[in-house]
């Protein structure tokens, strides 16, 4: 997934993490503090309430521990207990009991001895006490209120951490976009320089270590272009040097070939000079084309035209050498309306058609149609494809590929110039295989005309 290779999400994910383990450890906590807190309340109350029941009811003569102790006058505490929604019961050390509250739960039972101190059952809380002579003395209360107070406690504090946990979060987001902004801005740079935008720096982003990474990588760039525009001025200048002696080979050649009499060794080793000297030509012509378009010498006109007519044209013009081939030449021509120079597109697609036609079986299709705003080309040979390892690298000056797709006559920059070509008008140019096994798609896509 995206989210996983991006550094800003993944410093948000473990932003969220640990904000949420911050806000949760604080909301149990407190939540836990403030329970203990109420129930510690409610102990203190009944513990007292113990030991009141304690002196309000004295141990029982042996004599006559079953029967209930007179009245007395301290006896009303009990009934200052009962008014405070407490109930109580009193056990002689034997087990029976000495006295019972008329609001105690009649399924209460004499308590075991490790139960004494404060518990809860079910909604009650209880007060366990029991003396040195076995007596046993129970104090209890129902707890609903304090529960419900938890319970919205508990809710108060999820929502507020829930509030919490956003504002961090969109805090957080708005962080992690600040200090991935700069990274960003050295990535777009570096993706538009390696489209061949050398020109391009990264602007100062700061004084941190991003900046002093933007500042080594803007000097490193800097010897790129440099170190390209000085190859460029060399091919230039080596190109514009070879035309004057090619071009007086050439010559000679011509007018060798003219002399007569010529014996058929003589006639051969002319002619050979001949073909050397033109694909030399050739070769110097594309040399010096290349080197003008990386240069920007080259501009290109931005005129309304289609694909789709400029594939009509360049299909009438290789008609010819399709027959001579016995290729046949199927179209389906959608209207592609774009902008640009017609006649620079027209040369693409000239080579593309003509790559095809040399590495064909017996057909070729060419396409156009518009799609998702762009004006898209291809072209469709039915011959060998191109492997695998040599897709990436066809568009490379000088690139060539196996036999199979290359020729002697061929010096491996029709698609270098090509792309330069694409390049200026802003589009793409791309190769793949035929999804079917067979042939290879030569595609074009350019920004479609509004």
């Amino acid at each position: 997934m995206i989210f996983t290779r991006s550094i800003r999400w993944r410093i948000q994910a473990w932003h969220a993490l640990l904000l949420t383990i911050v806000i949760a450890g604080f909301g149990i906590t407190a939540h836990r503090l403030v329970s203990m807190q109420k129930l510690r309340e409610v102990d203190l109350q009944l513990q007292a309430q113990v030991a009141q029941l304690g002196i309000a009811f004295p141990p029982v003569p042996a004599r006559d521990h079953h029967a209930r102790p007179p009245p007395r006058p301290g006896i009303s505490v009990t009934d200052q207990i009962t008014a405070s929604g407490t109930y109580y019961i009193v056990w002689n050390a034997d087990g029976s009991e000495q006295a019972r509250s008329p609001n105690a739960p009649a399924a209460l039972r004499h308590p075991s001895a490790d139960q004494e101190g404060g518990s809860t059952v079910g909604g009650d809380r209880h007060a366990v006490h029991f003396t040195g002579a076995g007596r046993c003395f129970l104090a209890g209360r129902r707890i609903t209120a304090e529960l419900d107070a938890q319970r919205q406690l508990a809710w108060y504090l999820l929502v507020a951490g829930g509030g919490v946990l956003a504002l961090g979060l969109a805090g957080g987001g708005w962080l992690a976009a600040r200090a991935i902004r700069p990274i960003q801005v050295i990535s777009e740079t570096a993706e538009k320089i390696a489209t061949g935008t050398l020109s391009q720096r990264i602007p100062p982003v700061s004084d941190d270590e991003l900046g002093r990474l933007a500042a080594v990588l803007n000097a490193t760039f800097s010897r790129l272009e440099a170190a390209f525009a000085h190859q460029a001025r060399f091919t230039a200048d080596a190109a514009h040097e070879l035309r004057t002696p090619v071009a007086a080979v050439l010559m000679h050649a011509e007018n060798g070939l003219a002399a007569e009499p010529l014996t058929e060794e003589q006639r051969e080793a002319f002619a050979a000079c001949r073909r050397a000297s033109q694909r030399m030509k050739q070769l110097i012509g594309a040399l010096l084309e290349l080197s003008r378009l990386d240069a920007g010498q080259e501009p290109m006109r931005q005129e309304p035209c289609g694909l789709d007519q400029i594939a009509q044209d360049c299909l009438d013009l290789v008609e010819t050498l399709a027959q001579a081939r016995h290729i046949t030449l199927a179209h389906e021509l959608k209207p592609a309306p774009c902008r640009g120079d017609a006649g620079r597109l027209g040369q693409v697609v000239i080579n593309l058609l003509s790559n095809a036609i040399a590495h064909a079986r017996s057909s070729i299709r060419i396409c156009t149609r518009c799609e998702m705003g762009r004006a898209i080309l291809s072209v469709h040979d039915d011959g060998p494809g191109v492997a695998q390892e040599h897709l990436a690298h066809l568009f490379d000056r000088f690139y060539r590929a196996d036999a199979s797709r290359t020729d002697a006559e061929h010096h491996g920059l029709g698609l270098a110039i090509s792309k330069a070509i694409i390049d200026a008008h802003g589009g793409e140019i791309s190769v793949a295989n035929n999804d079917e096994g067979h042939g290879a798609i030569f595609t074009i896509a350019l920004r479609a005309a509004e």
